[in-house]
């Protein structure tokens, strides 16, 4: 499986193991004089590309400024946090940091945005100010054709190694299809740190709806059959990009991506994801059910917060889920069951 669309030069490719543990050639860095989405110059060519591919990479889209000061946050206020945080590969349950054995952070933060401002004030304004950015909020626009809103972030140190899947079954605009999501690269990403993967015109493949027997949130093994049995029928190529400081990689909810696994452990790959939907639309979960939005405005973006931990009530909850995760995991189970019926 070659990266074809991202260099034909030999001595740009690194070896490397696909999310099936089958060697996979990806650039290995930016090669400036043949990297196709330098020449995206226009918001024309943007849109095009993005809507002929399911993704785009648009180059130097943060300042390297801002990406240094929010890896400086989170070093001093977060890595050694002893607490417990709410973390993406656990389905949103509150987690203590678990570490690479390099110590690298790997099991991500959900919604950096909502964290105490007492205790992560100086990471959660950064997290803001990057997902927030002039540069992104335009280039939401241009894809979107209209304003975007936050929905989700998360926030990446260590590579939690991700399979293949479509980000619609679980988190998406009311009109399926809709959402923008943001993988925006806060180092250089370093090929066999756990790069970012994609399958460039996936978005366009007709899948099961989420539901009954192919529901995602209780058959995740049906749901992973499926994906590697779509993905062998297509005969799509994965594509890794080759991320700098400051690039972002925008994709559909519908586009098949995940992490490769991790052949560098000495190497981080800090970063942000963000999900975006347009300002007009209703913020959907699990393909069902419409879900409340308290937002509030942060450089005139509509913000999306579930659990602010500025807010009394919430810091209560995640405090009884810290001392009570069983009761509070089947009391989730259950909530998901009736709204996917």
């Amino acid at each position: 499986m070659l990266d074809s669309i991202d260099t034909h030069d030999a001595h740009n490719l690194f070896s490397t193991k696909g999310y099936d543990g089958r060697d996979v050639l990806i650039p290995s860095h930016v090669e400036d004089a043949t990297d196709p989405y330098l020449k995206l110059t226009s918001d024309a060519a943007i849109k095009k590309y993005y809507s002929d591919n399911g993704y785009v990479v648009i180059r130097n889209e943060l300042p390297s400024e801002l990406c240094e000061r929010v890896r400086r946050t989170f070093e001093k206020e977060v890595k050694h946090y002893p607490g417990h945080l709410y973390r993406q590969p656990s389905g949103g349950r509150p987690e203590v940091n678990k570490y690479t054995k390099t110590g690298f952070v790997v099991n991500s933060i959900l919604n950096v945005h909502d964290l105490s401002t007492r205790q992560f004030g100086g990471f959660r304004n950064d997290s803001l100010q990057v997902l927030t950015h002039d540069n992104i909020q335009k280039s939401v626009k241009i894809i979107l054709g209209e304003p975007g809103q936050l929905v989700q972030s998360m926030y990446f140190e260590g590579n939690p190694n991700t399979w293949p899947h479509q980000d619609t079954y679980y988190l998406d605009s009311e009109k399926l299809g809709s959402m923008v999501a943001v993988w925006v690269a806060i180092e250089d990403i370093q090929p066999g740190a756990g790069r970012f993967y994609i399958y460039p015109g996936s978005h366009k493949i007709d899948m099961m709806k989420n539901g009954g027997k192919f529901d995602v949130a209780f058959n995740h093994d049906r749901y992973k059959k499926l994906m590697v049995s779509v993905l062998e029928d297509s005969g799509i190529a994965v594509h890794a990009p080759a991320l700098r400081r400051g690039d972002v990689l925008f994709w559909n909810s519908k586009t098949i991506h995940g992490s490769l696994p991790t052949t560098q452990p000495e190497n981080s790959r800090s970063s942000f994801t963000g999900h975006y939907i347009p300002e007009s639309h209703r913020f959907m979960q699990f393909q069902s059910r419409v879900k409340s939005f308290g937002s509030r405005v942060v450089n005139n973006m509509r913000v999306n917060h579930p659990k602010d931990q500025d807010r009394l009530s919430n810091r209560v909850v995640l405090g009884l889920e810290t001392s009570f995760p069983k009761s509070f995991q089947a009391l989730r189970n259950t909530a998901i069951k009736i709204v996917t019926r």
